[in-house]
């Protein structure tokens, strides 16, 4: 099957140049965590993905980023130790091993925005491949250029896409190596742009239900007019009915442009029976607290327990029949954690989990 361009994604700069670059969401976040950690020495990362030809175009996906055990900066020099490049290799055969190498990242301080000989001699050595990618971070400063190596030479780019998916590959590699950067997993997971992306989303359905909204109220108000014709033309001789239909006009109004109203007039009478209902009330209140503890009818075992069977681990692997809200209940004996376990791996939907999934835990 021929792989499709990505349906969720986020474009950075003007894009119209080729090949078309596609980062993928976790890669953005782990590159933009190094940076964080680049402010003394320099940090540099190769680039994994493919190189592809999608619908006569030239596109690069980038989906894994590894990062360099040893880079040297010295001037306009760089220096990648033989020793470097070995456990590149190993870190992509065991996290990455269908994927091939795509390009690399450095990651600096005091340098201007631009390309030295020392650039083009790692990259012509060891990332030659035509369509090849090179990304410049400034340590201290949220600044980035993207360069791809077209007619043997690098060559700025406009932009590029920043991209949605499942990727468990490079959710493992930072889980595993999250200690040897010192990062932790709220960190690296707590993703900028995933939020930013989410917020459009969310604004795009506010857009239609207000949308949607405006239809009703469009509807509500030809039905008003046709009734007020309807009316108006029986009493048209009679000055009393006038002043009734008047009368019922302005409350028909009013219950279309204040819908809260009626709830208004709701919790009055429901004030009224308040005492009626208090014993009610408590019995619900105990029966939500008692649907609380139970998830797919099973009973949850203590947290303590819990927490005990997951040791130093800082993630859960998903159950056949999970669901977020079984997972929170089960990991601290309540539901009010699934928002928080939602943000740490970048879920839109709580619904899209996976058995076998790593989940990062708040």
């Amino acid at each position: 099957m021929e792989k499709q361009f990505p349906k969720n994604v986020r474009q950075i700069g003007n894009v119209s140049d080729e090949p078309k670059i596609y980062v993928e969401d976790y890669v953005d976040t782990y590159l933009s965590q190094l940076r964080e950690k680049a402010a003394e020495t320099a940090i540099g990362a190769a680039l994994v993905g493919e190189i592809q030809s999608l619908e006569d175009q030239d596109v690069v996906y980038i989906s894994g980023a590894i990062q360099m055990k040893e880079l040297e900066v010295k001037g306009t020099e760089i220096a990648i130790e033989e020793e470097t490049w070995k456990q590149l290799e190993e870190d992509k055969q065991e996290y990455f091993p269908s994927k091939e190498l795509v390009g690399w990242c450095l990651i600096e301080t005091g340098h201007p925005m631009g390309l030295n000989s020392g650039v083009k001699k790692v990259h012509e050595a060891s990332f030659s491949k035509a369509n090849s990618i090179f990304i410049w971070k400034d340590a201290l400063e949220a600044d980035e250029i993207y360069y791809a190596y077209k007619y043997h030479e690098l060559m700025q780019m406009g932009g590029h896409y920043i991209y949605y998916e499942k990727n468990p590959s490079m959710q493992n590699y930072m889980i595993n190596t999250r200690k040897k950067i010192g990062v932790t997993p709220s960190e690296v997971v707590e993703d900028r742009a995933a939020k930013d992306f989410r917020s459009a989303v969310r604004e795009k359905m506010e857009y239609k239900e207000q949308k949607g909204s405006s239809k009703f109220t469009y509807a509500t108000s030809v039905l008003l007019v046709v009734v007020v014709l309807a009316i108006g033309i029986s009493t048209v001789n009679n000055f009393d009915k006038m002043e009734a239909v008047q009368t019922s006009l302005e409350s028909l109004s009013q219950s279309v442009n204040k819908p809260e109203s009626k709830t208004g007039t709701v919790n009055e009478n429901e004030g009224a029976d308040s005492d009626k209902n208090t014993t009610a009330g408590e019995a619900k209140a105990e029966d939500a607290d008692a649907e609380d503890k139970e998830v797919s009818g099973g009973t949850v075992p203590e947290t303590s327990t819990i927490q005990e069977q997951l040791g130093d681990e800082d993630y859960y692997v998903v159950q056949k029949g999970d669901t977020l809200d079984s997972i929170s209940v089960k990991l601290y004996g309540n539901t009010s954690h699934v928002e928080a376990i939602c943000k740490m791996n970048g879920l839109s939907d709580g619904n899209l989990i996976f058995i076998g999934q790593k989940l990062l835990l708040p």
